[in-house]
């Protein structure tokens, strides 16, 4: 009888934790067979149980060892990589069963579509940012599949051409401006993103000496996967089927943009002039270390050292003290949730970005100027 290693034991088994985001799976087939109040358990499930795993399980402080090998996390992106197939599958099976179910009505469908873009946007999309981020060809196609499934496909040009170089600067869009309430800022980036990641593409193929419109610019690719995506929405579920996949790809992007709003709200990089600006640093992200949504968004809330080393794998990913990076006082699904109430979510985190001023920038008196180059309707300092 052939008997498995200690260590790989080990490594599987603190890698499930990370599984966690399976069970949406069986919780939405739920919802489509069962219908009724069983189509909210997604938004639930995701929101609701991970704040209060978060509440049981406390802070998870302690850093993986920098030097573990690339096949000792072999475990933790094999999550990532079956992600894709299972949600592929997933989404466009209900596209096909929930126009044809007698048994649910509009209202089921719509809510049952909703925990769909919660699947799609707190998993998916987060999924495609760890593999968009990866060397690996499959795993960056992987991450663009992902992203197709949510007309979201541009998203993988402005995080990496974009935000990751001018994060906490005027010149991205997706650096939430203090003050900035997130009904504000939603549709500012629905059109700043798209726009920004075009300009980013066109400026790498003018250095080239190409066109924008060169074959190699990956907009076509992009296009091209989401109207497969489209047409596939449309064949399987007719026009309720197509209707019901937009209204989760929206959900889905909506999800997102409230994790981007949150994760470097109100911080802002030193100045140097001529359009220079100090190298991101691990202060200019805010960090989490709430254990159970760390499980579900796979580390994500260690943006602090996401945006200082993005080239680390999410198990590797540190963590900081309140002297190097600020911290947010609960996990995404409770902050996410303030965000949507704007003057709770200024009471919150104003304070603590004032703080994080003094504490980081003590020379800088007059915070004015950087309100108003970030801020187009700045509140005060």
């Amino acid at each position: 009888m052939t008997t498995i290693p200690a260590e790989k034991v080990r490594q599987l088994t603190s890698a499930l934790p990370f599984w966690l985001s399976l069970l949406m799976l069986p919780i939405a087939l739920t919802g489509a067979t069962v219908g009724g109040w069983t189509v909210l358990l997604l938004p639930v499930f995701s929101w609701g149980m991970f704040s209060l795993l978060d509440a049981v399980a406390g802070l998870n402080s302690d850093n993986a060892d920098l030097e573990t090998r690339d096949e000792d996390l072999i475990w933790y992106k094999f999550v990532t990589l079956i992600w894709t197939p299972l949600q592929f599958v997933l989404l466009f099976g209900l596209l096909w069963y929930v126009p044809r179910a007698g048994h649910l009505g509009i209202a089921e469908k719509i809510g049952l579509f909703f925990g769909m873009g919660v699947i799609s946007g707190t998993v998916g999309i987060n999924y495609s940012h760890e593999l968009m981020h990866q060397k690996d060809r499959l795993e960056r196609w992987m991450g663009d599949i992902l992203l197709s499934m949510v007309m979201y496909s541009h998203f993988r040009s402005e995080h990496l051409r974009v935000h990751h170089p001018w994060v906490a600067t005027p010149r991205d869009p997706v650096t939430a401006r203090y003050n900035e309430g997130f009904h504000r800022f939603f549709p500012r980036v629905l059109i700043g993103c798209y726009a920004s990641s075009w300009k980013a593409e066109a400026a790498m193929l003018a250095r080239r000496g190409l066109p924008a419109w060169h074959w190699s610019n990956p907009f076509w690719r992009y296009w091209g996967l989401q109207a497969l995506m489209l047409s596939l929405a449309l064949i399987l579920g007719g026009a309720e089927g197509l209707a019901l996949f937009l209204w989760q790809a929206f959900i889905a992007i909506w999800q997102l943009e409230l994790v981007n709003y949150i994760e470097h709200y109100g911080l802002t990089r030193r100045h140097l002039g001529e359009g220079k600006y100090e190298h991101v640093l691990p202060r200019h992200s805010w960090n989490a270390d709430h254990r159970a949504s760390n499980w579900l968004l796979i580390n994500l809330q260690r943006h602090s050292d996401h945006h200082y080393k993005p080239d680390r794998r999410f198990p590797l990913l540190q963590t900081y003290g309140e002297d190097q990076a600020p911290q947010l006082p609960y996990g995404y699904p409770a902050m996410t949730t303030m965000a949507l109430i704007p003057p709770l979510w200024r009471r919150v985190m104003n304070p603590r970005v004032r703080a994080w001023r003094k504490a980081f920038y003590p020379d800088i008196e007059d915070w004015k100027p950087y309100n108003k180059a970030l801020n187009p309707l700045p509140r005060g300092s």
